[in-house]
């Protein structure tokens, strides 16, 4: 009794990893075969990603003259990307992590300060979103000492130069998370939110104009185009920028320059160590504050006087059929208890507004490929390289499909929750609502799926039968990836968490990416290769029974685990 009892934080820290090591130790338990097909996946991810940079890095690097400098600058431009990425990232993941929480809200009336929960939930949202820079970068990182034939201290140097770089980024989306919950319902706060993501979209898109180039000035000014494309790269560059501090460090290392390397890195601590100390010792008030509006807060247009309006005519006629209703009744052949599930997922989905940001990150990431691949497109002339770009739009569509479906379809059986016993209940049935839920989700992938291949494949100028032929691809794949992601959700579900991100980021959701994943390179290279590479040519033999092979693999990757998760459902309901 004498002993002095463990700190807040402490405490925290030991439970989570604790849960963490008896998650590892159950995944293991529960199928080793499915555990040693993702770790061969990852292991087999890791050294493709890493003989892909090997290439790319010695044809990078041998321009006589120029390689050195290309390399140079690539390394800038990625880890500056990589880090608006990771803030974007942390933002997102920071608000649903402090404000959308079950365990937050748990902590939060405990006599537990403030200050400790923010602490906890900033180093677990710094983790949940910089796992997958680290396990991007680090074969780059890997092929980059290799050609440069470091020494051995390089690696865990640069291990701690990422270390100390994920700090920055996390504790800016840590700070703008709160900020947005704070002063989100504010006229002001909105209106300078907009202005500034319309400056920042106009600058990007002046940014990223196309160079005009003539074929006489490729021929015989090579150097003044190169450096026009250097010059648009010059943002990466700027010292302040906690990116370019980065990349600076890690090449001053690799070339020997241990001294500037070592200030570069004195650089990042310092950064890191005052905000670091700023979030684990001034944020806990801020964070309460802001806890306390988002919970108290009605709606974000509850300010709007429309949307007053709107409300008080709403609670005159309550008995009066909303929108969601009012246009699924143009689908007669669905059954009205149906429709009633299809319009409740929706309305769920449209209250949710951590899924909202998810989701326009998602779809800004594939505003700038599209833009990009108009501006690509135009420089391509040679037809081998046409259907070669053709084949990896194909790749980029099917890998947009699938995160879709891995992080918005394969956790709607678990967000039932305990709610579940109710729909259980209900004379529609389980299995049925499953059903109901892989319709929803195929309709939604499948349209914004298709309006992507379509809208590319006429960038790229593609011949209609091409297009079409794309398009039948994308289909298939739509209702196989759907199939998956809602069986394998049914197989395991975890009716704890109501957090979609962290019930994707569990066993299932992993082996379901994984699948997903083995299953868009196999058919695509399936399909490339058996494929006339002469858009004007027929189609051989060789590709009649490429088509059949994706369609039967399709068939069974998409119907087994359905069926699956169809009887699990039966078994929920006995």
């Amino acid at each position: 009794m004498t002993a002095t009892a463990p700190s807040p934080f402490r405490l925290l820290l030991e439970v989570n990893l604790r849960q963490g090591w008896r998650r590892l130790l159950a995944l293991r338990e529960q199928s080793r075969l499915l555990t040693g097909l993702i770790v061969v996946f990852l292991l087999g991810y890791a050294a493709l990603a890493f003989k892909l940079f090997q290439v790319g890095l010695r044809f990078a690097g041998s321009f006589p003259g120029l390689g050195s400098v290309l390399i140079e600058r690539m390394l800038f431009l990625l880890f500056a990307f990589l880090f608006v990425l990771l803030l974007l990232s942390n933002l997102v993941i920071s608000y649903s992590n402090l404000f959308r929480n079950r365990e937050t809200t748990f902590l939060l009336p405990l006599p537990v300060p403030s200050e400790v929960v923010f602490r906890w939930k900033f180093i677990e949202s710094m983790l949940l979103a910089s796992w997958a820079f680290v396990f991007l970068v680090a074969p780059l990182l890997a092929a980059y000492g290799l050609n440069r034939g470091v020494p051995w201290h390089f690696y865990p140097i640069t291990v701690l130069f990422i270390a100390l770089f994920i700090a920055l980024p996390a504790a800016g989306g840590a700070w703008c998370a709160v900020a947005v919950a704070r002063f989100l319902d504010r006229r002001s706060f909105q209106l300078t939110a907009l202005l500034t993501g319309a400056v920042v979209v106009a600058v990007v898109a002046f940014w990223l104009r196309p160079l005009q180039v003539t074929d006489e000035e490729l021929e015989t000014r090579v150097l003044v185009v190169l450096d026009n494309l250097l010059a648009r790269t010059q943002f990466a560059i700027f010292p302040l920028l906690p990116s370019y501090w980065l990349s600076a460090g890690v090449q001053q290392w690799a070339e020997g320059a241990l001294a500037a390397a070592v200030f570069f890195a004195l650089v990042l601590l310092s950064h890191a160590l005052f905000f670091g100390t700023l979030m684990f010792t001034r944020m806990g008030a801020w964070f309460y504050g802001a806890a306390s509006m988002v919970q108290s807060r009605s709606s974000l247009l509850g300010r709007w006087t429309w949307f007053r309006a709107w409300q008080v005519r709403r609670a005159r006629a309550r008995l009066e059929r909303g929108p969601a209703e009012r246009l699924f009744d143009w689908l007669p052949f669905v059954a009205a208890d149906t429709r009633a599930l299809i319009v409740k997922d929706l309305r769920l989905f449209w209250r949710d507004t951590t899924q909202w940001a998810q989701s326009l990150v998602l779809f800004g990431l594939l505003a700038v490929y599209i833009l990009n691949l108009r501006h690509f497109s135009q420089q391509l002339t040679n037809t081998f390289w046409i259907t070669v770009v053709a084949y990896l739009n194909l790749g980029a569509c099917a890998l947009n499909l699938a995160t879709l479906t891995t992080r918005f379809v394969y956790p709607q059986f678990s967000l039932e929750g305990k709610r579940l016993w109710i729909v259980g209940l209900a004379p529609l049935g389980l299995p049925r609502v499953l059903l109901a839920k892989f319709a929803l989700g195929t309709g939604i992938s499948l349209g914004l799926s298709l309006g992507l291949i379509l809208l590319s494949c006429r960038l790229l100028d593609l011949a209609w039968d091409r297009t079409l032929l794309y398009a039948s691809a994308i289909t298939v794949m739509a209702f196989t990836l759907n199939g998956l992601a809602i069986g394998l959700g049914a197989l395991y579900p975890n009716l704890k968490e109501d957090n979609p991100s962290k019930i994707v980021s569990g066993f299932g959701g992993t082996f379901c990416l994984v699948l997903s994943f083995v299953y868009i390179v196999g058919s695509v290279l399936v399909l490339a290769f058996a494929s006339p590479w002469n858009p004007a040519a027929g189609f051989r033999f060789e590709t009649y029974v490429a088509w059949g092979v994706f369609v039967v693999l399709s068939i069974l990757l998409g119907w087994l685990p359905l069926r699956a998760g169809l009887r699990q459902a039966l078994r929920f309901e006995h």
